[in-house]
């Protein structure tokens, strides 16, 4: 009796393919930790940068909306390798990827030097250091009876260094210079290649042996196959238009909400602390939605989850600013931070399986990003052009009540088959949606970079032409 309780217990606490579930667990979380950790801290480089480089919040701005629509880009493709090749080798190149484009940030001496290193180059490496390939390599080693709570786990870590590195980084620019905080955050960055390991092996070998003839089955299913089925699946479809309201969220508070609060009279020190307890409460938000995830229908989760992000924002909105709203607004939004993301990448799961799920969640996480690119840029635009973040703020509350009803349209359940189809034609499925991602991306940036304010035109021009920046020589 002993023995069989014991064989339990090991069984409970290992992987679907016998490692130890706290291993990975740990592992996954050091790493999203590090990688989430240090891109919390790019809206406290936002005033010295500029000051530094010369150049409007646009430019900055700009920046990191081409960081995070690369690495939007970059997802599925990082998924899809670690799919085949192994989540450990991907994420060590993008941990060395990383911290070589945070080296060439930190020597930036111009706009052009600073966009192509925190802006595409780092938008690379994130997206092979990201958070997206760990989950879906966690989501396929946990068992399905821990798997909502596993993920909960690895992405309220990725607050914990939220919550560490961005006090910690505040006073190393204030003491230091940005320049030389970069350098630092480099070396920290490139840790990610230590804590790889436990995540190795291909899609199938991350699989227990319970799961062999199924994923063998599935593997004969091609890639192809699978994203013309994920394009002909209408709460798929849903799912990525939704997420699209997150990755809006997120980035435009995460970078500009230490800029927000200078500009009505808050101190870069309660400001830092808003923007740090977002961190901290972001941890209990992932893990009660973790918990409830496997008990309750994501879904709904998330569309409650977007409704109170409205209701925050409004209400943060609505009353007269100060250090004390900032901390207060920093610990609500904390609470529906990054809760999305174990509830969104277990419905992808759900609806297709998990071999796949990486390069599946991937073009989920496209979505995120595009919305973060224009959330961030638009949210720099608007502050140089007219002063103020007030219509970015508007914005924000109606995307938030847009996902919580779309929510409520978004079915669970696996997805039906594909129709019998040649691949070409299936690939025509997402074309579509690929087009109109980029018209609307490209669209924006022509109509707000084509009738700029006075106060802005430098800027504006800046963005048009990247290679000559206001403000270089």
């Amino acid at each position: 009796m002993t023995a069989v309780d014991a064989g339990a217990r090991r069984r409970t606490l290992a992987t679907r393919n016998g490692r130890s579930l706290a291993l990975v667990v740990s592992a996954a979380g050091l790493i999203t930790s590090i990688s989430l950790g240090a891109r919390a801290t790019f809206g406290l480089y936002l005033d010295p940068v500029i000051a530094d480089l010369g150049t409007g919040r646009s430019m900055f701005s700009l920046a990191v909306a081409i960081q995070n629509i690369v690495w939007g880009l970059s997802q599925p493709i990082a998924g899809a390798v670690a799919d085949r090749y192994g989540a450990a080798r991907v994420l060590s190149v993008g941990g060395v990827g990383y911290a070589a484009a945070l080296v060439l940030m930190a020597n930036a001496q111009s706009a052009t030097v600073f966009t192509l290193s925190a802006g595409f180059l780092l938008g690379m490496a994130t997206g092979a250091a990201s958070f997206s390939v760990v989950l879906a390599a966690v989501g396929r080693m946990a068992p399905p009876k821990h798997a909502s709570m596993a993920l909960g786990i690895v992405t309220a870590m990725g607050s914990v260094g939220q919550f560490v590195l961005i006090p910690l980084t505040r006073e190393l620019i204030d003491g230091n210079g940005w320049r030389n905080t970069a350098l630092l955050l480099a070396v920290f960055v490139a840790s990610i290649v230590l804590f790889s390991g436990p995540l190795r092996g291909k899609a199938v070998e991350q699989q227990g042996p319970a799961e062999v003839e199924p994923t063998a089955a599935r593997r004969a299913v091609p890639l192809a196959q699978e994203l013309r089925r994920a394009s002909r699946h209408r709460p798929y479809l849903l799912l990525n238009v939704a997420f699209f309201v997150c990755g809006f969220h997120v980035t435009f508070i995460a970078t500009h909400l230490v800029s927000y609060a200078g500009d009505v009279g808050v101190g870069r020190g309660p400001a830092s602390t808003g923007l740090a307890l977002i961190g901290l409460f972001n941890i209990f938000g992932s893990l009660i939605a973790g918990y409830l995830g496997s008990r309750r229908p994501k879904t709904y989760l998330l569309s409650a989850i977007y409704a109170l992000r409205g209701i925050v924002i409004t209400a943060f909105v609505l009353i007269p600013v100060s250090g004390t709203t900032v901390v207060v607004f920093g610990a609500a939004i904390g609470l529906l931070w990054l809760s999305t993301v174990p509830l969104t990448g277990g419905i992808v799961a759900a609806q297709f399986g998990t071999a796949h799920s990486g390069t599946l969640f991937g073009l989920v996480f496209l979505s995120h990003q595009v919305g973060a690119f224009i959330g961030v840029w638009v949210a720099g635009l608007l502050a140089d052009g007219t002063g103020s973040y007030a219509v970015v703020w508007w914005i924000s509350v109606a995307l938030a009540a847009l996902a919580a009803v779309l929510h409520l349209f978004i079915d669970e359940q696996p997805a039906p088959p594909a129709p019998a189809q040649s691949p070409a034609a299936g690939a025509g499925g997402l074309a579509p949606a690929g087009a109109a991602v980029v018209i609307l991306v490209v669209g924006a940036a022509a109509a707000l970079t084509a009738r700029p304010t006075e106060a802005g035109t430098n800027e504006a021009r800046s963005i048009i032409c990247v290679l000559h920046p206001a403000g270089s020589s």
